[in-house]
């Protein structure tokens, strides 16, 4: 089984580049399952982001397997990322919505 992954950005600001560094450390470090990213620049490509109801960047989305999570935020808070991904399970996992981040939200 391999995790897909999608992350949409706006361009090369410092919260997109930060997640996509924090995401790297998490899916070579954290996960023992292969991860497939594909990095989506919401400037570049609009319309995906719309079809997918992107809202903030930068934005996780986690397609397979299911269910597809949304996670906001640079990604630096690796247990948060990990609870959104459903990849680990406690008793806080039921307080999280896609609403609440997982790092610094600001662009």
């Amino acid at each position: 089984m391999t995790l897909q992954l999608g992350l949409f950005i706006t361009g090369q600001t410092s919260n997109s580049l930060r997640a996509m560094e924090n995401l790297r450390r998490i899916c070579q470090h954290e996960l023992n399952i292969p991860c497939e990213i594909d990095i989506i620049d919401v400037l570049e490509h609009p319309q995906i982001a719309e079809d997918e109801k992107i809202v903030a960047t930068p934005t996780l989305v986690k397609r397979h397997p299911g269910p597809v999570r949304k996670i906001i935020g640079d990604l630096s808070d690796t247990r948060k990322v990990l609870l959104g991904l459903g990849i680990l399970q406690n008793s806080s996992a039921g307080r999280m919505g896609k609403e609440e981040g997982a790092g610094n939200e600001r662009e």
